[in-house]
């Protein structure tokens, strides 16, 4: 931008990049931002650090997607996956390498913020976005957004980044459509020394009793993360589920320091990503795996191309430019994260109808269990597991045809047998 833009800029005090939401999403795309030298503004509209219902797991492409120099702050890393079916056939299954880390979300976001800071990023709490609007009397010109804030205040931007989360205001301006919606349900559970100690290291993964649904035990030294997931409309039986997975744990008796729940949303194929200088990435253009419902590598890596393409944005003179930056996000979104949510909808379709079958050829199959271990570490991704590995392209299809029977309901083995491997 040149010096006489600039200086314009200042007295009309427009921002070259306005990021909605400081969660993983929107701080990554305000570091994009702010590394490239242009002045962004992080806004949230809670005080940091605030908590957030999640389990807190880091997978490889996650940790791949951090800024430079950035330490997570690891409270425990797992090495053991102990996976039951409803609390049946369980079986535990250990690597030598860390397959993943385990954070405590307020810790992993304020730590991103700064980082988003420390590049040259002014970040805001405490403030509500009611709407953006990019026509109007409170925009000046063709190349401004305005951003109107709870309160009747007006900040103006070349480009808006909306990362505010599954119930997003700038998802409802883009015009974002939703196609899987699920109710998570968490409890952050303090437990003794003791019991601490026998689940360092350690995870369990529980698939669940409703189609789609599963339970989690992921441990943060003291506390112990304890949470399920299923379909919305079922918000009885998730809460039943999550009650009788603890009982069934022996933590009922151990009060928990954080109730909570959250809804995950799945974008739509064809929703859109963008309208005119306003892109969403993270949670609030829904994006996220379907079959784990993992998000934080997806906002990590939708943030970071967010940022990247809203700096192009603000640089556009004029609309057809703008589109055609906004198109290009799209792609890269859609060739990435976009073959993941794909092969992860598949992934789901098969495990909602064969949670069994399912159950047993990841702890009875080594090729399955490597690959779980290669997408966790980040070394491989679902897409590219299916698009590179003929076995499980083939194996997918077969399952997606496969007719259900009561025959595969469970996996074959001794109920409470745990095999190490």
């Amino acid at each position: 931008m040149s010096s006489e833009n600039s200086s314009a800029d200042d007295v009309q005090r427009v921002w070259d990049v306005v990021v909605v939401g400081a969660g993983p999403a929107g701080a990554s795309a305000a570091y994009a931002a702010a590394v490239a030298g242009r002045r962004v503004l992080l806004l949230e509209k809670a005080e940091l650090p605030r908590y957030k219902t999640c389990g807190g797991g880091i997978i490889g492409p996650s940790r791949d997607s951090l800024p430079p120099g950035f330490e997570l702050p690891l409270r425990d890393r797992v090495h053991a996956v102990t996976f039951s079916n409803n609390g049946r056939f369980t079986r535990t299954r250990r690597s030598r390498q860390m397959l993943f880390g385990l954070i405590n979300r307020p810790d992993f976001d304020q730590q991103l913020v700064e980082h988003a800071q420390k590049a040259g990023a002014e970040l805001r709490t405490g403030v509500t976005v009611q709407r953006v609007e990019q026509h109007g009397s409170a925009v000046p010109d063709r190349r401004t957004v305005a951003v109107v804030l709870q309160g009747g205040e007006t900040l103006l931007a070349r480009a808006v980044v909306g990362a505010d989360g599954s119930a997003s205001r700038i998802g409802a301006h883009v015009g974002v459509k939703l196609d899987q919606v699920d109710l998570g349900l968490e409890a952050e559970i303090p437990v003794p020394e003791t019991v601490a100690e026998d689940w360092k290291g350690r995870v369990l993964i529980d698939w669940g009793p409703m189609p789609g649904s599963y339970g989690w035990v992921f441990p943060k030294g003291d506390t112990l993360t304890v949470g399920v997931i299923s379909a919305r409309g079922e918000g009885a039986a998730t809460k039943r589920y999550l009650e009788e997975f603890i009982g069934r744990l022996g933590l009922a008796g151990f009060e928990p320091s954080v109730s909570s729940g959250h809804l995950t949303r799945c974008r739509a194929d064809d929703s859109p990503l963008s309208r005119g200088r306003v892109l969403v990435c993270g949670d609030a253009a829904g994006l996220l795996e379907p079959w784990t419902r993992e998000g934080i590598s997806f906002a990590l890596r939708s943030g970071r191309l967010a940022g990247e393409w809203a700096v192009r944005i603000a640089e556009a003179h004029d609309a057809v430019d703008a589109r055609r930056q906004a198109l290009n996000y799209a792609f890269a979104i859609k060739a990435g994260l976009g073959v993941e949510m794909s092969v992860g909808k598949r992934m789901l379709t098969v495990f909602e109808r064969r949670p069994g079958l399912f159950h047993a050829v990841l702890t009875g199959f080594r090729p399955a269990w490597n690959a779980f271990k290669e997408i966790t570490q980040g070394s491989t991704s679902l897409g590219e597991l299916v698009r590179t590995h003929p076995m499980a392209h083939r194996a997918l299809i077969a399952l997606d045809r496969r007719p259900v029977s009561g025959a595969t309901a469970g996996p074959v083995g001794d109920e409470g047998a745990e095999v190490t491997s």
